[in-house]
């Protein structure tokens, strides 16, 4: 049993100096349930990398895509306002300063925003849409002339200048967005790949060494223990022979002694 203690406190110190050295490996004490469970966390470990590998493959494959379609919605912008710009120089030039005019017929805007949640890969996202309340459309132009049809015009071309506008903000945030979540993820990865899984492997090479040497030493004890009783047992059995050798010795001396004398009465 001192001996058996012995090498738990031998490894007991090993372990110590593993904590303090503070290396590649977490500071467990080795044993078979922390191999275990060490073993459970380097799969776990292993499978999260896997999915979070291919979280960032996906969310970078949606960014590149995403980067297509906001160069297309930037020229299509620079289009349409080019557009609407000169529907309104038109209309200028036709109706004169319209301002008054319109602000008069508009009492509330006709286009609104919806916002709706979209889910990529894990990273939700928001998607504005746009809506035309139909019932704005109308206003009082009269007087204008051919005014009134190059204000509708000029309405018409800014309305679709809105809607790729608001394309464009959905595009241009969903790209910030999933910019800073391939970051996080990035990191994540890398730290899984160059710190976790490597540590956790570390200390389940350390705790296999460790229990390889536990058993080795447990093994040389009860070696050295078997020799020791078989040592003993030789030393009781030569002791018995060299005991039955006297008294067979002394059994002979007295069958070899001379006959008794005559004994005179």
């Amino acid at each position: 049993p001192s001996k058996a203690r012995g090498s738990l406190w031998s490894a007991h110190r090993r372990a110590s100096r593993g904590m303090s050295s503070g290396g590649a490996r977490l500071n467990v004490f080795p044993t078979r349930q922390t191999l275990q469970i060490m073993k459970v966390k380097l799969v776990g470990a292993k499978k999260g990398h896997s999915l979070l590998k291919k979280k960032a493959d996906a969310l970078t494959m949606r960014l590149r895509n995403l980067l297509r379609t906001i160069l297309d919605a930037k020229e299509a912008m620079g289009s349409a306002f080019k557009e609407g710009n000169f529907a309104l120089a038109e209309v200028k030039y036709a109706a004169g300063d319209i301002k008054p005019i319109v602000i008069e017929g508009v009492s509330s805007a006709y286009k609104r925003v919806e916002t709706r949640i979209d889910n990529i890969a894990g990273v939700k996202v928001p998607v504005f849409k746009a809506v035309d309340k139909a019932e704005f459309f109308t206003s009082d132009q009269t007087g204008l002339s051919k005014g009134g049809q190059q204000i509708a015009k000029a309405r018409q071309t800014f309305s679709k200048s809105v809607d790729v506008l608001i394309q464009l903000a959905t595009l241009q945030t969903s790209f910030m967005i999933l910019d800073e979540a391939i970051k996080v993820t990035s990191r994540r990865v890398n730290a899984l790949d160059t710190v976790v899984i490597p540590r956790i492997s570390n200390t389940v090479a350390y705790i296999k060494s460790e229990l390889d040497e536990l058993e080795r030493e447990e093994f040389f004890r009860l070696k050295r223990s078997q020799d020791k009783k078989k040592k003993e047992m030789a030393e009781k059995e030569l002791a018995k022979k060299d005991a039955l050798i006297e008294l067979e010795a002394e059994a002979g001396s007295l069958l070899d002694a001379g006959a008794d004398k005559d004994l005179m009465f």
